[in-house]
């Protein structure tokens, strides 16, 4: 249960994420910096260490969605979906990354779309895997999001896609604040299928947005549902580096 939305800009890229999740779950834990493989990388992460989004200092950006639509394998000991972000977090490139992901243990780990924004090439890869194979499908460099929920991944697809669509049209269509002001909607209502989710049993728990820029990569966080703050109060940065 999730949303992300990508808009580029001439030199760089702007992307928010809407994290949804069981009320019970343990909150995540604010965005930190760390090094693996002498790439700095911010995220946010859950407490044993996963994560849903992340992004290094190149301004390559991995996100993590539940694929709902297909079902989950009896996996007798999977593996956390969070281990796949954390895997692909240093990598520049789509072929490395493609590489990465095969390495994983996918056979134990439940279905998931995996999108990947490479400034560097200006390509966007979204991953998946639907616990038989992994398929990488090309998306256009332009204004775009992605959407799923385990509540009813078909209606919130083409409820929360309505939303978008009408928002398309705005001026201020692309800017920071139309991200923040879409991903707090309550379009059509506020409720299962609204932008910013809101159950009885689960809810958007969180709002991750990258921005990336020619000398600066910038990753800033609200914890819990975006509607509550007109803005992310948690701000992390990093220099972006000259040498992807």
């Amino acid at each position: 249960m999730c949303t992300v939305t990508f808009s580029p800009r001439p030199r760089g890229y702007a992307l928010a994420m809407n994290r949804d999740e069981s009320r019970r779950r343990t909150p995540g834990l604010p965005p930190a910096e760390k090094t693996r493989h002498g790439r700095r990388i911010l995220s946010p992460s859950e407490p044993g260490g996963g994560t849903w989004i992340a992004v290094n200092d190149t301004g390559t950006t991995f996100a993590l969605i539940n694929w709902y639509a297909v079902p989950a394998p009896a996996n007798l000991e999977p593996v956390s979906r969070g281990r796949v972000v954390n895997a692909v977090s240093p990598v520049v490139w789509p072929v490395p990354a493609q590489a990465l992901l095969t390495r994983l243990p996918l056979k134990q780990i439940n279905p998931f779309r995996l999108i990947g924004i490479f400034p560097a090439a200006r390509e966007i890869i979204e991953w998946r895997w639907d616990g038989q194979r992994l398929v990488a499908r090309p998306a256009p460099w332009k204004l775009q999001q992605w959407i799923s929920s385990g509540f009813d991944e078909p209606t919130a697809q083409r409820l929360r896609g309505s939303t978008f669509q009408r928002a398309l049209p705005q001026k201020s269509a692309g800017t920071l604040d139309w991200l923040r002001r879409l991903h707090r909607s309550h379009g059509p209502l506020a409720g299962p299928f609204s932008t910013c989710m809101h159950r009885a049993d689960a809810a958007t728990v969180s709002y991750s947005e990258v921005t990336v820029a020619p000398g600066r990569v910038t990753l800033r966080y609200h914890a819990g549902a975006p509607c509550a703050a007109s803005q992310p109060r948690v701000v992390a940065r990093l220099v972006r580096s000259k040498k992807p």
